[in-house]
């Protein structure tokens, strides 16, 4: 009867011993599936967004993004490089409230999974930095500002993390000021200004803020290759004949390379000009036989448009 008590007791241990096992297993379990991870966490754990986790450190947005219900779109490091910051120094160069401002610009203030979309071009989507962007959902995907989504549906638990192959700025400018704004632009401008004094109607579009228009801009070498060498020669022509030009570069509305489709498009000017998106996007004017524009920068954005940069002047 004694062994008997001792197997017993010993079989008991042994149970016991199980029983606490499994409770301190279960309770790593636990633990494990209760961890956070965050948007924060995922962009500090996930090495493609190197850049991103410095520019997030950077502008002091850690827990920020940790908290509430948000969507954002999230360059990769890819998406840094093709946007001009070689790494994450180049992005910390800026300015804290700087950084601060364009990563706002990539946050929505709810949960918005791929799913929830609506097929439609340029739906206006207000931001953390106020500024909207503009989503469009069709056959070829989800885009932000022509910035393609490359992987959707990125769960975190306080929000999703939608992948984008481009940095999204926020516009300060409208598209006059932009195109004052860049040096490879001085023969367009020259041209936009002499163009305003045959029809008022080209200064209107590219400052006003009732109506989104998007610009077909050519290159200082585009003008010169036209023949238009300088601003004397434009200058030459005369002010209605060069308005209908300009006007032929400018088409209604907010369109981002995400939004062309092959086939025609009609211009400011009521004429239209070819779209080709077979090998880029490349726009051809009546004018211009089948040597196309091929643009060269996409999605410039303004507050009243955008600006594809082209290298030949559209002929009508």
């Amino acid at each position: 009867m004694k062994k008997v008590s001792v197997f017993s007791r010993y079989i008991g241990k042994l149970a016991l011993m199980g029983l606490l096992v499994g409770m301190v297993s279960a309770c790593k379990d636990d633990e494990e599936e209760v961890a956070p991870m965050t948007i924060t966490d995922v962009v500090l754990t996930n090495n493609d967004f190197t850049i991103l986790r410095a520019a997030v450190q950077h502008a002091g947005l850690a827990d920020a993004l940790r908290t509430g219900t948000l969507t954002v779109f999230a360059p990769n490091d890819a998406a840094f490089n093709a946007s001009g910051f070689a790494d994450a120094a180049a992005i910390t160069a800026l300015p804290a409230a700087t950084v601060r401002g364009i990563l706002e610009y990539h946050v929505l203030g709810s949960t918005v999974r791929s799913a929830d979309i609506q097929t439609a071009d340029n739906q206006s989507v207000p931001t953390l930095a106020t500024t909207p962007v503009y989503v469009t959902k069709n056959a070829a995907g989800v885009s932000v500002n022509g910035a393609t989504v490359t992987a959707a549906d990125i769960s975190a638990d306080n929000g999703v993390i939608h992948v984008i192959n481009r940095v999204l700025l926020p516009p300060s400018q409208n598209l006059l000021e932009v195109v004052q704004g860049n040096s490879n632009f001085t023969l367009l401008l020259a041209a936009a200004t002499r163009a305003a004094q045959g029809n008022p109607v080209v200064l209107q579009a590219l400052t006003s803020d009732a109506s989104a228009f998007t610009v077909f801009a050519p290159t200082n070498q585009a003008f010169i290759a036209a023949g238009f060498p300088d601003e004397a020669a434009l200058n030459a022509v005369p002010a209605e004949t060069l308005a209908n030009i300009i006007l032929y570069h400018v088409v209604p509305g907010r369109v981002f390379s995400t939004n062309l489709a092959a086939g025609n498009v009609t211009t400011a000017a009521t004429l239209p000009v070819a779209i080709n998106v077979s090998n880029g996007v490349t726009v051809t004017g009546t004018g211009n036989g089948t040597q196309g524009a091929t643009v060269t920068t996409a999605n410039v954005l303004a507050s009243n448009g955008v600006v594809h940069i082209i290298d030949r002047v559209l002929l009508p």
